[in-house]
């Protein structure tokens, strides 16, 4: 998938014209803690969260996100749009949120990009 077929699938806005939308799409991942992301997300991924900070934008940078779609039709602030600009990363907002645009996805063949911190230090108890 590449981010035209994206925008398509989530029903998305493209908020910076000038990105990127030739880098494929083979994975996906939702999350707001830009630490989990860091952690857990595969390259190559889009990256669904609600936040709109510049963070979201520097993490998906390091991280080597193709695309970042904004949930529940959020609209980040210029610092954000601009950051995104420089890098080139599609920024798109859906109308939808992130459980739904999770299913629209894995239902167009992405699949999940995020791999298992179980054997990391979460601080936080493992359930069986």
């Amino acid at each position: 998938m590449n981010a035209e077929e994206l925008i398509k699938t989530v029903e998305g806005t493209l908020i910076n014209p000038d990105a990127d939308l030739s880098k494929e799409i083979k994975g996906g991942c939702g999350a707001d803690l830009m630490s989990d992301v860091l952690a857990s997300i595969q390259p190559e991924a889009v990256l669904l969260t609600g936040l709109c900070n510049p963070q979201v934008v520097r993490t998906a940078q390091m991280a080597d996100v193709s695309a970042i779609v904004l949930v529940r039709g959020k609209l980040p602030p210029q610092e954000t749009i601009d950051l995104a600009n420089n890098e080139r990363i599609p920024l798109i907002t859906s109308p939808y949120g992130m459980f739904e645009l999770c299913g629209r996805l894995y239902q167009n063949g992405l699949k999940s990009f995020e791999s298992s911190v179980a054997d990391g230090d979460c601080s936080c108890e493992q359930f069986s």
